[in-house]
């Protein structure tokens, strides 16, 4: 039996009243990560004895009456970037398979740790974090729950983190977003997903893709859980997390809705699920106004040359790739290797027009929050993928199409499953600028509830 498709505070409440223990909900977890369809797709290495340990030492403390971290008792996963003291950080790739384990902890690790988290296991990726597709010639590539007769794509980079809280492996799970990488498996698999201006959480201790604009972020079943777990990963206060007793009213709150670009070429199951979204938001009060942002039409130009994934990517990769490129997936090879004609002068001009850029979304979006589609269509068939690295290229290209404006930005979001249920997932992207994370996440969940109102 897997884990109950309950968000973190019903857990924590569960386990509060004793309805259930902390290694009743491990057992679950490793039960699923260990026999389901996807198991063996999803986790790249399961913890079955120190989950256990942890939850039976947290199920001790809390017969023993004593006070107890936020997450203590949960099973988490975390994404096969993130340095465990032990184990070997392989970034879903054959290339780091034979690396030495980790001496320690990344900072996030920890701080999942010091909340009473039950780490289950490693989430499996799209190798290096170097797509949006989720496919992994290496470790295989689970499938979205949408759909598993077909097998469509679960969504990258953080691919096995999804499938791991939608089979119930995990109560939520930890993915990192650098053009997407949390947002677009949220979106295709029907979770919300937040992204938080980077800086907030330390990125030591993980693989990087482009330090630039690698950022760390939750995958869960609701704005709250990602509040949470946001809040212990920043190391600040889950106290100042917001609830829904805490959510930012939507009456006569002003979100641009941003027409360049971010609608191009949508499918009509996303068009249909995002337009119905607004509708309602609009309904319960919002105040929705349709804008023009040329500047997101400007920044497939800017990164013409590859961008920072390229140059910063390459930059980490030169040496390993040059010694060992047969054990790479060719498709993420060919795009690290972009980064090898970039040139300095490339990369300062880029510092300095992702600077002028930034100030004028910035500048335009005069402090309000905005609504766009997460992701364009529905998760598109694996086999198809696998089968033409055109349609490969054209399709990673377009679902990182609207994720990767925010990263760039700076900025931080939340994409929130819009669709009708029973049908293809579809994500509603909240975003704001750099800073905003705590504006998002409390209009995240008033947007949540009116789209489960009118659902």
């Amino acid at each position: 039996m897997p884990l109950p498709p309950r968000t973190l505070n019903q857990l924590r409440t569960a386990l509060a009243v004793r309805e259930v223990s902390s290694r009743e909900l491990t057992e679950q977890a490793l039960e699923a990560a260990t026999t389901s369809s996807e198991a063996a797709t999803t986790f790249v290495t399961v913890h079955s004895v120190t989950a256990r340990a942890t939850a039976d030492a947290i199920d001790t403390q809390r017969a023993a009456g004593l006070p107890l971290p936020p997450l203590a008792g949960i099973p988490i996963s975390i994404k096969d970037l993130f340095d465990e003291a032990g184990q070997v950080t392989r970034a879903g790739s054959r290339v780091l398979a034979d690396a030495a384990p980790a001496g320690e902890d990344s900072p996030v690790v920890r701080r999942l740790r010091a909340a009473g988290a039950v780490i289950v296991g490693r989430t499996n990726m799209t190798e290096f974090a170097y797509s949006g597709l989720g496919l992994n010639p290496h470790y295989g590539t689970p499938r979205n729950p949408w759909d598993r007769a077909t097998g469509r794509i679960p969504g990258g980079s953080s691919s096995g983190a999804a499938v791991s809280v939608t089979d119930g492996m995990a109560a939520a799970a930890i993915g990192t977003d650098t053009g997407g990488s949390v947002r677009i498996p949220s979106a295709f698999c029907g979770l919300t997903g937040f992204k938080p201006t980077a800086r907030r959480v330390p990125i030591d201790g993980v693989v990087p893709l482009a330090v630039s604009l690698d950022s760390v972020g939750p995958l869960a079943r609701s704005v709250d859980c990602c509040a949470l777990l946001d809040a212990v990963m920043a190391g600040e206060a889950p106290a100042a997390a917001p609830g829904p007793a805490r959510a930012a009213p939507l009456t006569g709150k002003r979100l641009w809705v941003p027409r360049t670009l971010v609608f191009d070429g949508m499918d009509d199951a996303v068009g249909q699920a995002v337009e119905t979204a607004l509708r309602r938001l609009g309904a319960a009060g919002a105040r929705l106004v349709d804008c023009e942002i040329p500047e997101f039409d400007d920044l497939a130009r800017i990164n013409r040359l590859g961008g920072f994934a390229a140059a910063e990517s390459w930059w980490w990769h030169a040496r390993l790739i040059e010694r060992r490129q047969a054990e790479y997936d060719p498709r993420v090879a060919g795009r690290i290797r972009r980064g090898a004609t970039f040139l300095a002068a490339d990369y300062l001009t880029l510092l300095d027009e992702r600077r002028r850029w930034i100030a004028a979304v910035t500048e335009r979006l005069d402090g309000d929050l905005m609504l766009l589609p997460t992701l364009p269509l529905v998760a598109p068939p694996i086999d198809a993928l696998l089968a033409s690295d055109d349609a490969y290229g054209a399709t990673n290209m377009l679902i990182l199409r609207n994720p990767s404006l925010i990263n760039f930005l700076d900025g931080c979001a939340l994409s929130l499953p819009c669709h009708a249920p029973d049908s293809a997932p579809v994500g509603l992207t909240l975003a704001g600028c750099s800073g905003q994370d705590a504006a998002v996440l409390s209009t995240g969940a008033s947007v949540e509830s009116a789209l489960a109102r009118a659902g």
